[in-house]
């Protein structure tokens, strides 16, 4: 039988340090790699957790769009029939405005203009038209039930693609943090209202 010994092509490798494996850092171009254990490279990505311009761009603008949720939200208790519907627009409500208020403080935490970006509403995913709100303000009953939850419905999918696009080019890990709520959150709701309907 053959030892296994001669298989051995050199010194065992580092073991990973302690608290997870290691994280291989490419060098400059045509330098070599290094490797940092999983908690020097968290603690590496927290010191370059300084915000962009995507992640700005995406407090202010989701102040925006909540606030244009809660404002779909308020005319619910005077006009919608469904008792589905109204505890809905309770949740999305309860949960949207310490959302707008966590984005604004996040804002000023780092010295930036918490007051809404003015954005024209046809530029961001999701919002409903002036003529659109005004149906909804209008309707009553059913149809104000099935408008609400149809404009509901695409105003949550423009928040998802909003909070995809921070994801993938924003910089602040608080920010990914509430785009990863907003993501999960909404697209939970998103499926319930297709049940409603």
């Amino acid at each position: 039988m053959l030892g296994l010994a001669g298989c051995d092509s050199g010194p065992d490798p580092e073991p990973p340090a302690a608290g997870g494996p290691s994280v291989i850092v490419p060098g400059e171009p045509g330098g070599e790699n290094h490797t940092l254990s999983a908690a020097d490279a968290a603690e590496q990505r927290a010191e370059d957790d300084s915000p962009n311009s995507a992640d700005v761009d995406y407090a202010r603008m989701m102040i925006q769009h909540h606030s244009q949720a809660l404002e779909m939200t308020e005319l619910v208790p005077d006009r919608a029939r469904s008792a589905q519907v109204k505890g809905l627009a309770e949740r999305i409500a309860a949960a949207q405005g310490p959302e707008i208020t966590a984005m604004r403080d996040w804002l000023v935490s780092y010295g930036k203009d918490a007051r809404p970006a003015q954005h024209d509403h046809a530029g961001m995913p999701g919002m409903a038209t002036e003529a659109q709100l005004k149906e909804l303000r209008a309707a009553r009953g059913k149809a104000f039930d099935a408008l609400f939850l149809t404009l509901m419905i695409t105003h949550h999918e423009g928040a998802i693609t909003m909070a995809t696009d921070v994801k993938a080019q924003g910089n602040n890990i608080r920010i990914e943090e509430m785009a990863d709520d907003v993501v999960a959150q909404q697209t939970s709701e998103i499926a319930r209202m297709q049940d409603m309907r």
